[in-house]
Parts: C-alpha cells; structure tokens; sequence
C-alpha cells in the first residue's frame, strides 16, 4: 500500500456506527478520507469534524453516485471499505414469512453496490497495490433465525471476496467479521437493551485499522484478532 501522507481511503456508510468509528480512526492514523451515507446533515457533521471529504448519496440505486465518489479520490486510491449496509424487512422476519419483495433492495445495497464500486476502484488500487475491506458478519456463516436475508446477502459478499482475491492478486481483499457492536443497526435487530451490551464499534474499528497497517494474506477475518492485545 502506498506509504505516503496523502493515503486515500473512501467508506461508505460513513455518518454512524462502524463507519464513523472507522473514519475516525483512520482520520486519527493520518489518512485522507473520503466519506458517502444516505444521510447529508450528519455525514456533513462527521466529514467536518474530520477534516474529510464527503458525498451524501445512496449508492444501493444510484450508479451514478458511486461513479461521482471514485473520481474524488482522483487516482489516489489506496483502501475501499464497503460497510454500508441494511438489514431490509423489520421486524426482521422467519424465511416462512418473509416478504421476498423486499430483498432485492437488501442484496443490492448488501452485495452488489460494493462490488459495482470495487469494479470502478480497481485500475487505482492495481497501480497502488491497495486493499478492499468488505464488511461481513457472522450472519453469513451462522443459522440465526429471522437474519435469513440479511445472512445470504453478506455470505454473497464474502464468497465474491474470495473470488475477487484470486483474481487480483495486487490488491488485498478483506471481508471483515466486526462482531456484534453497539450500533442502531443491531438495535433494531434486537432491541436497544440487547444491542447496548455489545461492544461499541470503535473496538471493531481498532482491529480494522490494524488489519490494514499490518497488510494480512486476503482473506476472512475477525476484526476482534487484531485489537490491542491480539496475537497478530
């Protein structure tokens, strides 16, 4: 990854939760950031407090806006993160009940606007051997009832992360595990009592950040192994 002060890295998903703990994080390190969430008032907010750079938009329908955020990195590339992301029907339903009608909105934030937004990042982070973060969730991996959904979509991103990997083996790609994390997100999966006594995600964003100084194969991994303390 390029070593130099004018890194560049965009997150999307960026005005709350895993992504403004990430960009903070990463502001922290040195990094220029760029910054996209649906929306504008707050992410305004995090990008100004930043120093950042930023773009409100959504990028699950709007091809365009995903165009728009790559050339603000102006070939400078050197880390996507793609963390934004939905649980769709709420309350999250058993697959028996589901409404299928809402899940295509659900795989396309969860799965395809991230690897729409890799196809365009890609010719930037070849050149300057930079890396891919997919955000995940053991959802992908585990038989929890009612995240059927939610669970297919990030599996998907996972396996396209594998294959991306193989493909592109001058880019790291990571699909990332945060762990269950004090987010409005997981509140609304299972209740606010619940979700506040998960780790709040700046723990997760420590373990992202170091994932991405110490450059690991690519790969599945738990941001949880690479906190302060973790054997590396």
């Amino acid at each position: 990854m390029n070593t130099e002060a004018t890194r560049t890295a965009i997150i999307t998903g960026a005005s709350a939760g895993l992504g403004k703990a990430l960009a903070e994080r990463l502001a922290s390190d040195g990094w220029r950031l760029i910054l996209t969430a649906r929306g504008a008032e707050r992410l305004a907010e995090v990008a100004e407090a930043l120093g950042a750079e930023y773009l409100a938009g959504d990028i699950a329908y709007h091809p365009e806006h995903r165009e728009q955020l790559i050339a603000l990195a102006d070939g400078r590339l050197d880390l996507l993160v793609n963390n934004a992301s939905t649980l769709g029907e709420l309350p999250m339903p058993r697959l028996a009940e589901a409404d299928l009608g809402a899940w295509p909105e659900v795989f396309e934030l969860n799965m395809r606007a991230p690897i729409h937004l890799v196809q365009l990042a890609l010719p930037t982070l070849r050149e300057r051997r930079g890396a891919i973060v997919n955000i995940t969730s053991d959802a992908a991996t585990g038989p929890y009832p009612t995240w059927g959904a939610y669970g297919a979509s990030k599996a998907a991103l996972d396996q396209l992360s594998n294959v991306l990997a193989a493909e592109e083996p001058d880019v790291k790609v990571w699909a990332v595990d945060p762990g269950e994390m004090s987010t409005a997100m997981l509140a609304a999966a299972v209740g606010a009592e619940e979700a506040g006594q998960a780790d709040p995600p700046e723990r997760a964003a420590e373990g992202i950040a170091r994932i991405v100084a110490a450059r690991p194969e690519s790969g599945r991994l738990e941001a949880a192994s690479f906190r302060e303390g973790a054997a590396l």
